[in-house]
């Protein structure tokens, strides 16, 4: 049991780190106008890791990822789908808010890039979700969200899950019950 307990603290001081890295990271232009970066929070060994694209105003003001309108679809439609919020890690592609919630540039989101494998390396996942096209497209190198999701992908010796960015859900409601039986396909990792 103490071998278990320092593994986790070893994993857990790691995110630590690279959250500490995040809050000082001058890489972009992004750090000019942000109120607090959002690393991304979850267990150290979460078997369910969520991508997305990049903050939005809510979680810019408090350095927690998805909490506002699209955050609070995707713990509803977790919860439908009988997966705990508290069970997964969550973050996004981009550390910091883009202007007017447009998505990251390039350069933006290589400057993460590094941040968010490392994290990835550190959670050690079953399975990575990836929220919507841009996500899909860092990884996968490909676009189409509507066709993606649903589907399991092998890249890189990671397991990948597609699916909607619940922000979508926000313009398209129908969009919804399909997210909620996206996830449930995850309960076996829950």
């Amino acid at each position: 049991m103490l071998c278990l307990s320092l593994f986790l603290v070893f994993f857990l001081d790691s995110l630590k780190k690279i959250a500490s890295e995040i809050s000082s990271c001058k890489k972009c232009a992004l750090h000019y106008k942000r109120n607090k970066t959002v690393p991304g929070e979850g267990p150290p060994n979460a078997n369910i890791f969520f991508i997305g694209e990049a903050p939005g105003r809510d979680e810019d003001e408090t350095g927690k990822p998805f909490i506002g309108r699209a955050g609070k679809l995707l713990t509803k439609a977790l919860e439908k789908a009988g997966i705990d919020r508290k069970k997964v890690f969550i973050t996004s592609i981009a550390k910091c808010r883009p202007p007017k919630n447009r998505k990251p540039r390039k350069k933006e989101a290589g400057s993460c890039m590094p941040y968010l494998l490392r994290q990835i390396g550190c959670v050690s996942p079953e399975v990575i979700v990836l929220l919507g096209n841009s996500a899909a497209h860092a990884f996968l190198k490909k676009t189409g969200v509507a066709e993606l999701r649903g589907n399991f992908f092998s890249a890189g010796g990671k397991n990948f899950f597609v699916t909607f960015h619940p922000a979508a859900c926000l313009y398209n409601s129908s969009l919804m019950p399909l997210l909620v039986n996206d996830l449930k396909k995850l309960k076996k990792f829950a």
